[in-house]
């Protein structure tokens, strides 16, 4: 049972970081290149195998980088539990102003030592013909009748070339980063039917004057956020990383809004590509309007409440939200817009609402490796306020924000010595009431 005393400082805590986040300055220009990709600064080298034989092994929980060649296919290796589901995902990155056509992307699978074929999924560029990081995620699920037991598996990731010639970037390699994920079975049986449907009318945007938020440039530095309504400018061909915090119950729903411009005539396919992941970077749904200079959105469907057992329901998109945790908001602004529109930057506003009621989540007999990957915690909610926590090495601000509150003078060091004072206690009576009660799924 939650002790009151307990309570009062996770309320405390929140509080803090909101008075906290008032005397923030009002944004730090993200410090991220068109086309480039912040890779897990802890990322592995790995050299995949052309054949199943030599193919190096992977660990769960450990970020790897790879490189993919021309029309390449790459084995790796993984070793399972017959009772362990593995989410295999993997991001492609191509150079920098590279011709892509909308078939181009990678396709990636695990196969048991039998050459059996667990389900696949593949990611391609589509109407925006715009190269920008690429991410698909295979796996391994213990509830079929394929890729069943313990033993060694093989992850096949495959790149979908139409052509191109050697000018175009087609020939060069694609840089890989792939970070395998293991989720344990239940304590204890529990449904095997998806939740039923319920109404999925989009609700009304938020309304509101937008902060500015800048990204990160990966997933490894991500910029946390939560709901409000938040703005960016882009430049084409720039991709951002935004994560969010989602429980047990809640519903993350997003739209992303491209502003009109006074200058250029002409229409862009796909220009504005917003899409959503869940904490294995599996896709949840995604959107690509096109441009004509006037304003326009990119609305993502309104998902289910996040609930485990909406694994087993028909549609992928609900089969994504099946665990809490980290949700990751990507936009891309196509590096056609240059073309017709100009070099911007181009103002970007991002309404994101977490809808639903949050619950406990279900009790797993063992930890996911890595063993926070499906945890949120009250200090994850308070980052998403004030946007720190994610910036890594891409300069996206949060790091630089909490030295500025710092060295503003005697009352704003002291709100920073309340935040991190209140903030660690909280966090860890946080994190050990996680640990000892509510293993993540």
């Amino acid at each position: 049972m939650r002790r009151p005393a307990d309570a009062a400082v996770r309320v405390a805590a929140v509080a803090a970081v909101v008075c906290a986040a008032a005397v923030l300055p009002g944004g730090t220009a993200a410090g991220i290149q068109d086309g480039t990709y912040d890779f897990a600064p802890d990322a592995r080298p790995v050299t995949g195998a052309a054949s199943t034989t030599g193919a190096a092994r992977l660990e769960p929980g450990r970020t790897y980088r790879s490189s993919l060649p021309r029309n390449g296919k790459l084995y790796y290796r993984l070793d399972l539990a017959a009772t362990t589901t593995a989410y295999v995902p993997v991001t492609a990155v191509p150079p920098a102003h590279a011709t892509v056509t909308s078939t181009d992307g990678i396709r990636v699978s695990v196969q048991d030592a039998h050459g059996g074929s667990c389900p696949y999924a593949s990611a391609r560029f589509g109407a925006a013909l715009s190269p920008r990081p690429l991410t698909a995620v295979a796996q391994r699920e213990t509830d079929g009748t394929l890729c069943q037991g313990k033993g060694t598996y093989y992850v096949l990731v495959e790149r979908l070339d139409s052509g191109g010639t050697a000018d175009s970037g087609a020939a060069q390699p694609w840089d890989l980063e792939i970070a395998p994920v293991t989720e344990p079975p239940l304590a204890k049986a529990g449904p095997t039917t998806a939740p039923g449907t319920r109404d999925s009318a989009s609700p009304e945007p938020l309304a509101g004057e937008p902060r500015r938020r800048p990204g990160g440039a990966g997933f490894a530095t991500a910029r946390p956020l939560g709901q409000g309504v938040w703005r960016t400018d882009l430049t084409p061909g720039q991709t951002v990383f935004y994560k969010v915090p989602v429980d047990w119950g809640r519903e993350p729903q997003a739209v992303a809004e491209l502003g009109a411009v006074a200058q250029g005539h002409g229409y862009v396919g796909g220009a504005l590509n917003l899409s959503l992941y869940n904490p294995v970077r599996g896709l949840v749904d995604d959107a690509s309007p096109g441009y004509t200079g006037t304003q326009k959105s990119a609305a993502l469907a309104p998902p289910p409440p996040v609930e485990y057992a909406n694994r087993y329901a028909v549609l992928g998109g609900q089969r994504a939200v099946r665990f809490a945790g980290d949700y990751y908001l990507v936009v891309h602004l196509s590096e056609r817009m240059t073309q017709t529109f100009g070099t911007g930057p181009f103002a970007v506003t991002l309404r994101v609402r977490i809808a639903g009621q949050a619950h406990g989540g279900p009790a797993y007999a063992g930890r996911p490796v890595p063993d926070d990957v499906f945890t949120v915690t009250e200090q994850d909610r308070a980052a998403a306020v004030i946007g720190s926590g994610g910036s890594g090495g891409s300069g996206a601000g949060g790091g630089s924000a909490m030295v500025a509150l710092a060295v503003g003078g005697i009352g704003t060091g002291t709100a920073l010595l309340l935040v991190l004072g209140v903030w660690t206690v909280a966090g860890r009576r946080a994190q050990t009431r996680v640990s000892a009660q509510k293993p993540t799924a």
